[in-house]
């Protein structure tokens, strides 16, 4: 099952030219082509199923700051002021809420994890502070939670991530760009040693510039290239309660749960302790590159070898301009973890009773591309010039959107960047 999406009307016909061709209709593609048509640049976007079908609507829609990597933290406040003037950029309601983010702590241990990161960007002028027991107990009543603590950012938030890719993409199309579902592109075309356009299963686009926004598929894709892009999977599970009158308007994470308020007055609940780790071929090619993240997050990842080892693995890793993998499958559906769901929701109900009513409505579950280092990349990608890489961004794409979306479109105009691009340098790795 999969959230249900605000619908896009789409263009049916491809184009033989363009300026800017984006492969991937998720949200960071999506944004990278409203930037583009609103400086007036050609861009058309080909989506190998439907428009944000993947992460792109199946994540929490958290807006944050806080717990991010300091490098990665002006992305994080360059999406703020844009997540902030959407509505009236698309003309839409995105949901977005700019209510806050709290992370708590049951130990001091977990509470010193939250101390040092604040210290770690006290250069960065964020609102975070840590919270006592008694200012949690305060700002979210009605628990019965032990907490040792926790870490606060008013200035954080959310949307709804089936209003927000919709919202991008009509607002893109109003201003000329050209949005094409259901329609994989197979290769790139090289002409004197640069991108000269893209094989699609409908025919060929010429085009200037490519940027490949394929979130999971952008290592096969590029792999076919030549080119290894580190990413392994992880798959997140999530459910949606019914309407609920909840403790508090904020986003709230716990050792092992996490919840915040839908639009329709419901709660969007995960197990923020627990993620599956489907094993793949690709922990054998690149695993070593997670050796020190392993180590870190071991007893975050369910890891288990299934159904989804030998399903990525019938899918080719080479092919020329026949049918390629993006065709056989258009929409990444991974299964549901339920008993991680209810272990979300039983966890969340021991520190919040009132959840212990709630009926859950749906549930789904998203597979999120996991860079060595958390960080996304925006990047030229070496040895193609005009092609252009903004993937991997770990499962927390949804937030910097905005920005990471602008960043993309800025290099590939070479626009003075929105901020610098320096730690989502491809090389790195």
């Amino acid at each position: 099952m999969a959230p249900t999406i605000a619908p896009v009307e789409t263009s049916r016909d491809v184009p033989a030219s363009t300026t800017v061709v984006i492969i991937g209709g998720g949200i960071i593609g999506l944004t990278a082509a409203l930037t583009l048509a609103e400086r007036g640049v050609p861009v058309v976007v080909l989506e190998k199923g439907r428009l944000a079908g993947e992460q792109s609507s199946r994540n929490l829609g958290w807006i944050r700051k806080t717990s991010r990597h300091g490098v990665d933290v002006p992305l994080a406040q360059a999406a703020d002021r844009l997540w902030a003037n959407l509505a009236s950029r698309t003309g839409s309601d995105v949901g977005y809420r700019q209510s806050g983010i709290m992370f708590l702590s049951r130990t001091p241990g977990q509470l010193a994890v939250h101390e040092r990161w604040l210290q770690s960007v006290s250069s960065l002028a964020l609102d975070s502070r840590l919270l006592s027991a008694r200012e949690i107990d305060t700002q979210v009543p009605g628990g019965r939670g032990d907490w040792a603590g926790g870490i606060f950012t008013p200035s954080d938030g959310y949307a709804e991530p089936t209003l927000a890719a919709s919202a991008i993409a009509k607002a893109a199309i109003e201003r000329g760009a050209v949005i094409v579902e259901h329609c994989a592109v197979r290769n790139v075309v090289r002409t004197g040693g640069r991108i000269g356009g893209v094989v699609t299963e409908r025919g060929e686009i010429r085009c200037d510039q490519v940027l490949l926004a394929g979130g999971m598929w952008s290592r096969r894709f590029l792999g076919n290239l030549g080119i290894s892009l580190p990413t392994l999977p992880l798959i997140l599970s999530v459910l949606r309660t019914g309407p609920l009158k909840g403790p508090t308007d904020a986003a709230v994470g716990g050792p092992d749960f996490s919840f915040r308020k839908h639009r329709d007055g419901g709660f969007i609940v995960t197990q923020r302790g627990a993620l599956d780790a489907p094993l793949t071929l690709d922990h054998l090619l690149i695993g070593a590159k997670y050796l020190s993240a392993l180590r870190a997050q071991r007893g975050l990842m369910r890891i288990a070898l299934g159904k989804h080892f030998w399903r990525d693995l019938a899918l080719p890793r080479r092919w020329k301009h026949g049918r390629s993998p993006f065709e056989r499958v258009r929409t990444l559906d991974p299964p549901i973890n339920e008993g991680l769901n209810d272990e979300a929701l039983r966890n969340l109900s021991a520190a919040w009773p009132v959840f212990a009513h709630a009926c859950v409505e749906e549930s789904w579950a998203g597979m999120i591309d996991i860079t060595p280092d958390s960080n996304p990349v925006i990047d030229a990608v070496p040895g193609i010039p005009g092609l252009t890489l903004a993937t991997g961004f770990s499962g927390h794409g949804f937030g910097t959107s905005p920005a990471a979306g602008q960043l993309a479109a800025d290099l590939i105009m070479n626009e003075t960047p929105i901020i610098s691009p320096a730690p989502y340098r491809f090389g790195r790795f």
